[in-house]
């Protein structure tokens, strides 16, 4: 049963330019004048004052049952949509319980508006009751903040939120409003123009080092195509695409850029690092030239920097000039909006091309098609013939189609469903990547779906994660958001289970969750309002998913009871260098190219 709040809202006057109104009324004419649908929070008594006109409000707000869930249904839908998500809590630890998504979402470039009531500006900095510096605890992660005592500054510094949170590189913004500025009056004017010194993104690469790069890629024999979450927040999967099909160049996609590129293309090697497919680690690894575009160069992807693409010459793209050459030195910086970056570098290089100065890759094509070949991603089945999680996501992916929004948790389900399903398009893979959030996939899933209501909507969660916030289901459920979770439900904290299995000697502290005896998550589904199905068994898995596909009313829990003991493979341990991948746990993949 679908629970929709059916209470009527009166209606009321939305207040003209240069009307004298409260703070609260501003603040919310504000958010409708930067074109806010959704907002995802729970009032309390310093945020309060704002609820009053949000009731009149054309928002739509949705009352989550944890802020932390907020500020993850605030991301989810922020990176299905490619709009600025918004996420509103009170103070003291109503903000405090934001910090988690604000600090994911600044790791992950999301654009997000939070906004936390604070108490009186006379009362700041006397440990009023639920007092917080918010701005102080979040200023290490958030791309700029704010505390408001003024209710006239309100509108400007709305504006002011919006606009740097989803220009240049994209992150999170927090408004910080004292309760006495909402309460008092004022006059509500909407800037015509914003006045913000200092902040210049710069969107348009420098010719000079786009044709430095276009004469690099045309020079090498082993070029890579480095695609980070840059370029899927720069919405440039389609000039990536003919950048690669141009030139030939293989391409590896990072965990945040799974769906940059087709999966299915015969160029893709597949996702590198740490669980990254040995093709693309090899890519890497091997090549003489790395063409990265919004990526970082993050420790997961390139294990031990000292080791990592020893014989590469680097060029680097990225909107954030902070980035370029903070982990690896490189020969030709390019600052720019990545999707201006490639489309400019596609020109220069097809220039090159009309004037007969083409790349001759088809040594090191072949070379890292072998390897492909050699070392595809697979898994063994359970000799006890119970059930495989890599098998589950498998056929989650084929079963629900290249349409479908994945969601997940973090942990071993994580990197299976990055593995293990098919990513043809982008912005339908969405997890958390730089801060590795546990609890992320239920929450986004279902901001996901409020952004995304025609799509199909899968949370794949642990049985860990899904314990930290599946009281969102209760949101679903009453606020008619039918999400399906998929919970690989292996007893434990799987990917801690999995390091203490390799380098702990198997002295499993404090990682079995008995989670297949409490708590039982068909009772706790139902109990929620939503559709709790099980499966233990690989011969019902096709018909499970079926069934959970079918119902498209209220949420529907699987809870698939897996193999405890299944590892992700390949894997580069922690602080070893990429030549150290493992193909399977007694396996290290031949990789080596003589003969190129």
């Amino acid at each position: 049963m679908t629970i929709q709040d059916s209470t009527p809202k009166p209606s009321a006057p939305a207040p003209a330019q240069d009307e004298t109104i409260t703070g609260a009324q501003s603040l919310v004419r504000s958010l409708e004048h930067a074109g806010v649908d959704t907002i995802f929070g729970i009032p309390g008594g310093c945020i309060l004052p704002a609820y009053d006109p949000l009731f009149d409000s054309s928002i739509r707000h949705i009352l989550v049952r944890h802020e932390q869930g907020a500020g993850h249904a605030a991301q989810g839908y922020a990176a299905a949509t490619g709009k600025v998500g918004v996420c509103m809590a009170t103070s003291g630890p109503g903000a405090t319980n934001l910090v988690t998504p604000i600090a994911d979402a600044h790791m992950d470039s999301v654009p997000l508006v939070a906004i936390t009531g604070q108490v009186g500006a006379s009362q700041i900095g006397t440990d009023a009751f639920q007092e917080a510096d918010i701005r102080g605890i979040t200023m290490p992660v958030t791309k700029h903040n704010y505390l408001v005592t003024d209710p006239a500054d309100i509108p400007a510094t709305i504006a002011e939120a919006f606009y740097i949170a989803s220009t240049g590189r994209p992150g999170p913004v927090l408004v910080d409003i004292a309760k006495s500025a909402l309460v008092a009056t004022t006059e509500f004017r909407w800037p015509e123009q914003l006045h913000l010194p200092g902040y210049r993104p710069v969107t348009k690469p420098h010719a000079k080092q786009v044709r430095e790069a276009a004469r690099l890629v045309v020079e090498a024999r082993k070029p890579v195509l480095y695609v980070g979450g840059g370029t899927i927040r720069a919405r440039a999967s389609e000039e990536l695409r003919r950048l690669a099909e141009r030139t030939g160049i293989p391409v590896v996609t990072t965990l945040m850029a799974r769906g940059a590129f087709p999966d299915s293309h015969p160029q893709h090697l597949g996702m590198p690092g740490m669980h990254g497919s040995v093709a693309a680690v090899a890519g890497l690894q091997k090549s003489d030239l790395i063409v990265s575009l919004g990526a970082r160069f993050d420790d997961r992807v390139t294990g031990n920097l000292e080791t990592f693409a020893p014989g590469a010459k680097v060029v680097h793209a990225d909107i954030d000039p902070a980035e370029i050459g903070k982990n690896r030195a490189v020969d030709v910086p390019i600052v720019g909006d990545v999707k201006q970056v490639i489309d400019e570098l596609d020109e220069a290089i097809e220039a090159l091309h009309q004037h007969g100065e083409a790349g001759d890759y088809e040594g090191w094509t072949a070379f890292l098609a072998g390897v492909k070949d050699r070392y595809p991603l697979g898994y063994d089945e359970p000799d006890d013939g119970s059930l495989s999680p890599q098998y589950v996501i498998e056929r989650l992916g084929a079963i629900s189609g290249p349409e479908t929004i994945f969601t997940s948790g973090v942990g071993q389900h994580q990197m299976w469903a990055a593995q293990f399903i098919s990513y043809e398009h982008p912005h339908t893979w969405l997890n958390s990547g730089g801060l590795g959030t546990m609890g992320y996939g239920v929450p986004s899933a279902m901001g996901a779906k409020v952004g995304r209501p025609d799509a199909t909507v899968w949370a794949i969660d642990g049985d860990g994660c899904f314990q930290m916030t599946n009281q969102e289901l209760a949101t679903c459920t009453i606020e008619g958001i039918p999400v399906k979770i998929a919970v690989i439900n292996n007893e434990s904290l799987g990917m801690v289970r999995q390091w203490q299995t390799l380098f702990y000697d198997g002295r499993y502290s404090s990682t079995d969750l008995q989670s297949k005896r409490v708590p039982d998550f068909v009772k706790l589904a139902e109990a929620y309002g939503a559709v709790g199905l099980s499966c233990d068994d690989p011969a019902d898995v096709d018909a499970t998913i079926a069934k959970a596909m079918e119902i498209n009313d209220v949420p529907v829990v699987i809870d698939f009871r897996v193999h405890r003991d299944a590892m992700v493979w390949p894997m580069v341990a922690a602080g070893a260098s990429n030549d150290e991948i493992k193909y399977a746990r007694d396996l290290a993949p031949d990789f080596e190219e003589d003969d190129l």
